[in-house]
Formats: structure tokens, sequence, C-alpha cells
């Protein structure tokens, strides 16, 4: 095998290894004018919530219900026009709509204009929450307090150097919107005003 074949294989192999969990699924498609199509948002979110979590740090924690346990999405104001990168940095509070998840340990966060995406794991202590096993930031902790009212998700970073402090600056620049009904008239009728972007 020549040095130039063998370069462009061995590259390859590690492209595919290395690619991020946090890369936008891209559907391939045999269309006649070919090129691709991007998975839309509620499929992406779908993958997402199908997604598991690896200890990169910590144990995965005991898969139990939480009081936080939810979607929760917010709207964040656009104050200048999305610029197009090829790597964009994780967790930029960009404008739109963004989505969390946190279900019996494991959390999802997801912005469907641009596909950005990540999981991992949390504990609820009291009023503390502790984030890790978070793919963009494997050897580190985010330490926030929390505080949930009148249907709001209010996050106080405590300390988290994640993505250049990106994650922190994201997670509490604004209350977090929940998708779960204040009463059970109000689930089974479906007579309350649900947050933007909860499906």
């Amino acid at each position: 095998m020549k040095h130039g074949s063998y370069f462009r294989t061995l590259f390859t192999v590690l492209a595919v290894m290395l690619w991020p969990v946090t890369s936008s699924l891209t559907i391939a498609t045999a269309a006649a004018g070919g090129g691709s199509q991007t998975a839309s948002p509620q499929a992406l979110w779908a993958e997402l919530l199908k997604r598991q979590p690896y200890p990169y740090l910590i144990s995965m924690p005991e898969a139990k219900r939480t009081e936080l346990d939810g979607t929760y999405t917010k709207i964040v104001a656009s104050t200048a026009e999305r610029v197009h990168c090829l790597r964009c940095p994780d967790y930029a509070p960009e404008g739109g709509l963004w989505k969390l998840s946190l279900d019996k340990g494991v959390f999802r966060i997801f912005h469907p204009e641009s596909g950005w995406k990540s999981v991992g794991t949390f504990i609820v202590a009291a009023d503390r929450l502790l984030l890790a096993n978070d793919p963009n930031c494997i050897d580190g902790l985010g330490l926030y307090r929390w505080r949930l009212e009148k249907g709001q998700l209010a996050l106080e970073v405590l300390d988290d150097p994640c993505a250049i402090k990106l994650r922190a600056m994201n997670l509490t620049q604004q209350p977090w919107m929940s998708c779960q009904p204040p009463t059970v008239e109000a689930a089974v009728t479906e007579h309350w005003p649900a947050p933007d972007g909860c499906d």
C-alpha cells in the first residue's frame, strides 16, 4: 500500500471514530438532483431522546425520577444574524428556540435551528444541580442552584467552566419554561398556554 493511500485510510478511520456526539444528523438522499437532506428538527430531537450518555468522569446516576424531570424550552432573542461556521463553539447561546430535557438523571439539550445538541448526566440534591459526563467537557463538572416556580426553571451557576463557560451562560441567561401542564385538569383538557417548542 502506498503511503498516500495508507494515510487517507487512516484519516478516514480516525474521522469516523472521533466524529463528535454533538454533530448534526445528515441523511444522504438519492434524489435526481443529488445532494443531501438534513433531518428535521423533530427527527433530531427524537433521535437525541434515545441517546444515552457515557460515564466519562463519574458513574451513571440511578435512573429514578427527580423533581426536575420534564422538558423545558426557551426562546432566545437574536441579537445579530447567525453566521455559518464549520465548528461553532459548543453551547454558544444562539438566538431561537432551545429545548432541555431532564429525565431520570440524563440531561439533553438541543438547538433546532443549528442542529447542535448534547447529552450528559445530572444529579439533584436539595437546591443543587450537578451536571457531568458531557462530551463537550468530559473532565469537568457543572454546579448550579435551581429554582422551579410557576412553570419556570431558573438556574444560577455556582461553578461551571465547561465550553469556556458558555454552558453556564446558556443555561442561566433566562428561565426555562416547563412543558408540563400545571394541573391534572390542564393536562387532560389541554387548556393551558403551552410554551413554544413543547411537543
